[in-house]
């Protein structure tokens, strides 16, 4: 017994020693209330006629879009605070699920009280512009499955979301309502998904933004019942061309849109349009690419009304002009292409109409259904139509969507 018992005294000593040293170890490692993590994921169903998007959607349909993320945030003074998020996102073959780093900045507050905040963000910033562009790829916080594509355009996605720089930013209370304007000095990121959208080719070369400006200044009334907005941005990108100068030549591209933002928030009624001004400056590239400079027109008019406390409606008119002057594609169609190639007028608009529904079936799950009636192909992706000849002026598509947020 006396035996016995030591033995269970010793193992009841070891555990204990053990108890000991894990129990401050987890102390040391709980996580900071002042540190979260967020995510979520999103899968779609995409069935159109006789044009793909986001992969081989005619006929059958595709799953081919999907999107993952994880952000995280932790305040470890009460000025300072650092955020990341990473996504890996699929959409056909113009996105096949490489992780990236979206966001990851460090946010110091320089100034606050009562009626004004003011600070400065550093490292990857989110570029500010429009209504949607900084939480565009959190499917609960869009308006339909896919954003307007005039203004949001998916197919140059990564450029358009964050920029690698810094941005100061500042927020003014008053009796007439608060205001709030960003400030970024950023360089773009680019790959070949933009330079096939802004050359039409993945050219031999290598393709790099320089440092950009952007910028936007909100105004918005009773916690949001009435916002309004402008935003605006200089970009510049060079391309260093890796084949013969008659071939193409080492070019820069400057593009400087203006966008102008305006909501109404109801307790049930929400209406948003956006219209943007969109200049190109083409320079250098060469005989087969001439310099041209021209300004695009894009808006919106969208309607969203909650129905039930649960369900959603939402109607949307989406337009893309892409040169002032030829919306209709004719004198752009009438030149001839690169190489002799054929160019078809509908590659310069697209008028999308929209209905959709939505259904929170709890907090954390989402499910959204909408059909789209499109003329026009401006903003199709030619890497999930590589054949331009067999694009068709007039398409529809439908689609759905699960999303799952934590």
């Amino acid at each position: 017994m006396m035996r016995g018992t030591r033995k269970i005294g010793h193992r009841g000593l070891a555990l204990g020693t053990m108890l000991l040293l894990v129990t401050p170890l987890q102390a040391e490692w709980k996580l900071p209330d002042s540190f979260q993590v967020h995510g979520f994921a999103s899968q779609a169903f995409i069935l159109t006629t006789d044009n793909n998007f986001f992969g081989n959607s005619k006929d059958n349909g595709t799953f081919d879009f999907r999107e993952l993320g994880i952000n995280a945030s932790w305040r470890i003074l009460p000025r300072l605070q650092f955020a990341a998020q990473g996504v890996a996102r699929w959409a056909g073959e113009n996105d096949e699920g490489d992780p990236r780093l979206d966001y990851g900045l460090v946010d110091y507050t320089v100034f606050s009280d009562p009626k004004n905040t003011w600070g400065i963000r550093l490292g990857r910033v989110i570029n500010p512009i429009g209504f949607y562009n900084d939480t565009r790829d959190v499917a609960f916080t869009r308006p339909s499955i896919f954003l307007p594509q005039s203004i949001y355009f998916d197919r140059t996605r990564d450029l358009a979301l964050s920029a690698d720089g810094g941005q100061i930013y500042g927020e003014r209370r008053t009796d007439i309502g608060d205001f709030f304007l960003q400030f970024n000095i950023a360089k773009p990121r680019l790959g070949s998904r933009e330079e096939l959208a802004l050359l039409g080719h993945d050219f031999l070369g290598g393709f790099e933004g320089d440092t950009s400006v952007f910028g936007r200044l909100f105004y918005e009334k009773d916690g949001g019942s009435i916002r309004l907005g402008f935003s605006s941005l200089w970009a510049d990108f060079d391309f260093d061309s890796g084949l013969p100068p008659n071939k193409l030549s080492s070019g820069s591209i400057e593009f400087s849109p203006l966008i102008f933002s305006g909501q109404y928030n109801g307790e049930k009624l929400s209406l948003t349009s956006e219209v943007a001004l969109r200049r190109f400056d083409y320079a250098g590239f060469g005989p087969n690419l001439p310099d041209k400079d021209f300004t695009g027109l894009s808006w919106y008019v969208q309607a969203a009304y909650r129905f039930l406390p649960k369900w959603e409606a939402v109607v949307r008119f989406d337009s893309l002009c892409v040169e002032l002057g030829d919306c209709d594609g004719e004198e752009y169609a009438a030149q001839s292409g690169r190489s002799g190639h054929q160019r078809f007028a509908h590659r310069r608009f697209a008028d999308d109409w929209m209905v959709g529904l939505r259904w929170d079936v709890t907090p954390s799950v989402m499910l959204r259904a909408e059909f789209h009636h499109i003329k026009g192909t401006a903003w199709i992706t030619l890497e999930d139509n590589p054949d331009i000849n067999a694009l068709e002026e007039e398409w529809n598509m439908f689609s759905v969507l699960v999303s799952f947020r934590f």
